[in-house]
């Protein structure tokens, strides 16, 4: 667990430094799929553990439901990266992130 702020916010730096560095290579309007593959590669190159769709369990009424959720992606095992490709966040976007995290 990240418990300094400055880990934190150099982790969380990076990770948006990363981002943009993809953007900026990329452009913009394309798949999803093509930013996540990008900035898998740019995080494992600055030496960060980087895990891909993982699954989130629920509980359901007693019953746990395996994979209820999908994280995109997971930094260091700290930081939860929630990939859009979208021209704008709609607050769906937010809520569903809070559902995970929540």
């Amino acid at each position: 667990m990240l418990t300094n702020p400055s880990e934190r916010n150099d982790l969380t730096r990076d990770i948006i430094g990363s981002a943009i560095q993809v953007h900026r290579e990329l452009g913009p309007g394309l798949l999803e799929s093509a930013y996540s593959a990008c900035l898998t590669a740019e995080l494992r190159i600055r030496n960060h553990q980087v895990g891909l769709k993982i699954p989130v369990p629920l509980v359901y009424r007693e019953v746990r439901i395996e994979v209820a959720y999908w994280i995109d992606m997971l930094v260091d095992d700290r930081v939860i990266v929630e990939l859009k490709s979208v021209e704008k966040l709609a607050p769906i976007h937010q809520a569903q992130l809070l559902t995970i995290c929540g």
